[in-house]
């Protein structure tokens, strides 16, 4: 069985003639190991919730992911799609594609993320079993994972904080083999993994890798841990290859037709390339067979529950938010309109958050050691504690990496929303985990405070200036900048109800007044962009910003209107949302035949596409200073007066 593994993998690599069959070789006895004794899966209901979650962290030995969905009967993982692998439009991508075909339950290869991921997977199954009965929730999370997973520095935020939180359903099989792409791993790195992961609290083993029984009872071993389990696994790399083997020269390329031939003699594996006889097949099959009763049996116990809980369950993983959500948001508006509080976006986030964690129960928050000043936590969250998952807010620590990664690993688990918060300028620790965030579709919400120069004394390690630009590149990603309490509560509520992209909300230091005193119960938010002020008499000008520039805005329009210059403020919280409306209303809210200006401390990039040459754009220039915010607003030229100057010089 394990023998079909690696005859899949290096014809496929071969075939392809690009590859990894390295890794899918050494690992072959463990993984079936796994897949045959242990894993509880079911090929035909390929979501059902409890299932356990294996996550190939070493991403790069995709084909050992593909051969067992494959061998053990996804429908939608034929002996074709393995033919077809790294080819256009193939579900076998070089590397785990989440949604491209059923079992592959994230996307890997930017190694490290794997792993990371799996501990929120881990997380999200402890959180859900303390809201529901236990019958509906009660599986593992197996990883497998290689040196790289190992060497980069998620890895050790994440190991870090499950075996804090005694992640004990948790169990990591570590591809031991020493080698990665620049040859043996003693080039690199002599760390003694075993003890690095034992002084972050995890239960630690190592066995022969080849020696199924051994690696059974490590695994069976680690089921019974109170603690997360790191099991290493002592592999041959390129296992079966005559010459190859244990090389680096079978890590990313593949074998050649000599050593491919060579292999089958030496693993005494005499069928043509692609063909499996018909009774290891029977045998696969019949172990992607067995999980079906567990599969009906837990579907009887969801069908047992009383209609309420059953009814809660199937919204949850439907991805719906409560019903009454809309109305509870726009009540909180109508309050703030009259009441006129004047908080910092990050404060009016909590205010709004108050409002939706009592609400929409699902949602699990955090924060990466800045509770205090993101603004995060809620008086309903009680905290997730080692061993007590009751609560809905996690103390993730100073792990920005491992935040954004378990973030992710939360919302592919099903049944939760996860949301999180560091310093805006400290997406860039994120944003490898947001951009797969992105590319993946899942809901996670990144609550960025701090969003400018704003912060003010902190200075330019903590201003970000080129960041509203960076994460507007990347594409499903939903960028927010609210300029006020009621566009923070509409811009949460736009958040939640993307169940396909994340989203940045970006939120001021600073205080800024309610600029939105009318009540509507529509979301202007959601359109991207809107006329915020209209001009007194046929505009002239059209002032464009977001989040605390549009104060700014404000201020320049009622010196334009003063020297009897007619002048709109349009408040612009998404790019996103705006590029989405029609385009008769994108031309009218920015104005035709009017001068534009555009106000955001911020980099000009990504602004010209609403600009024409004569525009202009009152911004950032270089990176920030240390000093009152205030100060910092005038030194930079982000002024009311600037913005009005720039607006006459180009009349």
């Amino acid at each position: 069985m394990a023998n079909a593994i690696r005859a899949l993998a290096m014809d496929a690599v071969q075939q392809a003639n690009s590859g990894h069959p390295g890794m899918p070789m050494g690992m072959a006895d463990v993984a079936t190991v796994l897949f045959s004794r242990f894993l509880k899966f079911d090929p035909q209901n390929p979501t059902w919730p409890d299932r356990d979650r294996f996550v190939l962290s070493a991403g790069h030995g995709s084909m050992l992911l593909y051969a067992l969905l494959y061998l053990t009967g996804y429908p939608d993982m034929t002996l074709d799609e393995l033919k077809r692998f790294r080819q256009l439009g193939a579900r076998t991508a070089g590397h785990p594609e989440f949604g491209h075909a059923s079992g592959i339950e994230t996307t890997t290869g930017p190694l490290g993320q794997g792993i990371s991921n799996a501990v929120g997977m881990a997380l999200a199954e402890r959180l859900l079993a303390a809201q529901f009965d236990s019958k509906l929730v009660d599986h593992y999370t197996y990883v497998i994972a290689g040196d790289g997973c190992l060497m980069e520095g998620i890895s050790h935020e994440a190991i870090s904080l499950a075996g804090h939180l005694k992640l004990n359903k948790l169990i990591v099989l570590f591809d031991d083999n020493g080698i990665s792409i620049d040859g043996p791993t003693s080039l690199t790195v002599s760390d003694d993994q075993l003890a690095r992961f034992e002084a972050s609290g995890w239960a630690v083993c190592r066995v022969d890798g080849h020696d199924p029984e051994a690696v059974a009872a490590a695994i069976a071993a680690a089921q019974k841990s109170d603690r997360p389990s790191l099991i290493a696994c002592r592999t041959v790399i390129g296992y079966g290859a005559p010459t190859k083997a244990g090389t680096a020269s079978t890590h990313g390329s593949p074998l050649g037709a000599e050593e491919i031939k060579g292999t089958r003699e030496k693993l005494g594996w005499p069928h043509a390339p692609f063909e499996i006889p018909e009774n290891v097949l029977k045998a696969w099959r019949a172990v992607g067979a067995a999980g079906a009763a567990k599969s009906q049996a837990w579907q009887a116990a969801l069908a047992a529950l009383p209609a309420d809980e059953r009814a809660e369950w199937d919204r949850r993983f439907k991805g719906d938010l409560p019903a009454n959500l809309d109305k509870v948001i726009a009540d909180y508006k109508a309050k703030l309109s009259a009441d006129k509080p004047k908080w910092a976006t990050r404060k009016s986030s909590q205010m709004a958050l108050e409002v939706i964690n009592t609400t929409v129960p699902e949602t699990i928050g955090g924060s990466a050691d800045l509770t205090g000043s993101n603004n995060t936590k809620t008086a309903s969250l009680a905290p997730v504690k080692p061993g007590d998952f009751s609560g809905r807010y996690i103390y993730y620590g100073v792990r920005e990496h491992a935040m954004a990664a378990a973030m992710n690993g939360i919302a592919l688990h099903g049944g939760l929303i996860p949301y999180g918060g560091t310093f805006l300028v400290f997406t860039d620790y994120c944003r490898p985990s947001i951009r797969l965030s992105a590319l993946m579709e899942q809901r996670v919400v990144y609550v960025m405070t701090h969003d400018s120069i704003g912060l003010g004394e902190d200075g330019p390690t903590h201003q970000p200036v080129e960041h509203l630009a960076a994460l507007r590149a990347i594409p499903n990603l939903l960028v927010l900048r609210p300029a006020d309490a009621v566009e923070t509560a509409e811009a949460w509520q736009v958040a939640l109800k993307q169940k396909n992209r994340p989203s940045v909300l970006a939120l001021t230091r600073q205080d800024l007044p309610t600029l939105r005193t009318s009540h509507t119960d529509e979301n202007l938010v959601a359109k991207g962009a809107y006329e915020l002020l209209p001009a007194d008499g046929a505009a002239k000008v059209t002032l464009l910003a977001t989040g605390s520039e549009v104060v700014i805005a404000i201020a320049a329009r009622d010196l334009l209107q003063k020297d009897g210059i007619p002048t709109r403020v349009v408040s612009m919280p998404s790019f996103e949302l705006f590029d989405e409306q029609p385009e008769a209303y994108q031309e009218q809210v920015l104005g035709p035949n009017t001068v534009r200006i555009a106000v955001e401390a911020g980099i000009r990039q990504g602004w010209d596409k609403y600009l024409d040459r004569k525009d202009g754009f009152v911004g950032m220039k270089s990176f920030g200073a240390s000093a009152p915010y205030e100060q910092l607003y005038k030194h930079f030229g982000i002024t009311a007066e600037a913005v009005a100057a720039a607006a006459k010089q180009r009349l």
